[in-house]
């Protein structure tokens, strides 16, 4: 009775969690493209907006691990809640300040940088908890629900600042953001985060902050599952940030897309994402999850490739249009491939105490790459032929990939594999 009770409650998780999700991401998104065109309009800068972008990131590389670590020693709930509450004081102090100074560029930066400290305890921590909620067999559904709230929010968040845009002033994108994480908080308020836990209710906090982390990275350089994904989360973010940088100039400045199907094909990656997820909740969890991630990123290193094909052939502008949307579709489509099994696995494979920690290493890892690559692929794209640097990139992504993902490391991981192997040669040499 109580185990069905329990099942009960982490079918409640489920929903509770993927609304809350969709509600705050939503909210955000719309508040973010607000926020863009808001300073734009303002400045007619593209530097001002990358300040903005900067105060967003760099407060996650910073402090994704410390969120982490207190994720691990601390109430997961109170840390959730406390997190959504800050965020909805943080607007709320900027409507006040927007009504007796005016909303300034500078503010919006504080803001910012703020949000992205409140964000990043929030999202490492409910990541960490996505096993303490669901049973273990739903933890693939909980994930792919996960990413079907980003995809939704990513379609639904511009369609909706864009309608807002124009009609309304940026106070009413602040309180919209307000509302939307007030929900979320209500909803969160009710979900139980020690349901699947199996700690006790004590608290560790005999170590310090310092060597708390020091634990984290040696646990995680332990396990050879979990290095190697950190190292080619490393990687595979670095070099797909080529895509993020030179996508929207190559269509624009050397296809001549018009910006109308540009947003049709960027649309197009969060409908394969939205699909995928939407699949991966009904089907079981992978069995050799880094070994499917594998292949999957090798597949989207060759749609990398891919891209420069109009580049070197002369299409016609449909036909331009249509491929792009192919390939920003089956980008998302592999993306989530690759993320979901690796998101169980960091579900089911890390021990809970240092879960926490992992999360919050590999989010900082994962996100301190994207500057330095927007960086460098900003510059090689003003002196480079696009298609080289594409090729490139491909190229580099499918060697570190073979590389650090070799059979032997696979091999090393899931050892039955070669034990497999080895059963069916010799059932072919009986034969």
């Amino acid at each position: 009775m109580e185990e069905a009770l329990r099942l009960k409650k982490a079918t409640y998780h489920l929903w509770t969690f993927t609304i809350s999700k969709i509600i705050s991401i939503l909210g955000s998104n719309v508040l973010a493209f607000g926020i863009s065109l808001y300073i734009l309009k303002m400045t007619g800068s593209a530097t001002s907006f990358a300040v903005n972008l900067i105060c967003s990131i760099l407060p996650r590389v910073i402090l994704s691990s410390i969120a982490g670590s207190l994720a691990d020693r601390y109430s997961k709930k109170v840390i959730i809640l406390t997190s959504q509450a800050v965020t909805v004081l943080l607007m709320g102090g900027l409507l006040i300040y927007g009504y007796i100074s005016g909303i300034t560029v500078t503010s919006i930066y504080v803001v910012t940088a703020l949000y992205a400290i409140t964000s990043t305890f929030n999202s490492v921590t409910f990541s960490s908890s996505i096993a303490c909620l669901v049973n273990e067999e739903r933890i693939q559904k909980a994930m792919s629900f996960n990413q079907m709230s980003m995809s939704i929010a990513a379609i639904g968040g511009p369609a909706i600042g864009g309608m807002m845009y124009g009609f309304v002033s940026i106070e009413v994108f602040l309180m919209v953001h307000m509302v939307a994480y007030l929900l979320a908080f209500l909803l969160e308020a009710t979900m139980d985060f020690k349901l699947y836990s199996k700690k006790g209710d004590e608290t560790e906090v005999e170590t310090g902050m310092f060597q708390s982390l020091k634990e984290g990275f040696q646990y995680a350089k332990s396990k050879k599952a979990v290095s190697t994904i950190l190292l080619v989360a490393l990687w595979v973010n670095f070099f797909f940030s080529v895509l993020s940088v030179g996508g929207t100039f190559i269509l624009v400045e050397v296809l001549k897309i018009k910006s109308q199907h540009v947003g049709v094909i960027q649309s197009a990656g969060a409908v394969g994402m939205l699909v995928t997820s939407i699949f991966l909740s009904t089907r079981k969890q992978a069995k050799y999850p880094l070994l499917q991630s594998k292949r999957f990123i090798l597949l989207m290193a060759i749609t990398l490739g891919l891209t420069a094909i109009p580049l070197w052939i002369a299409f016609t502008y449909s036909v331009n249009v249509t491929f792009y949307i192919m390939i920003f579709f089956s980008f998302s489509v592999f993306g989530v491939f690759v993320n979901t099994p690796i998101g169980v696995m960091m579900q089911t494979e890390v021990e809970e105490s240092y879960r926490g920690r992992v999360l919050g290493i590999l989010e900082a890892m994962a996100m301190g790459m994207m500057p330095l690559g927007t960086i460098i692929f900003g510059i090689l794209f003003d002196h480079v032929e696009p298609q080289w640097i594409l090729l490139g990139s491909c190229i580099a992504l499918l060697a570190i990939t073979s590389y650090m993902m070799r059979s032997s490391i696979i091999k090393q991981i899931y050892p039955e594999l070669t034990d497999a192997k080895t059963d069916l040669k010799e059932k072919v040499q009986h034969t």
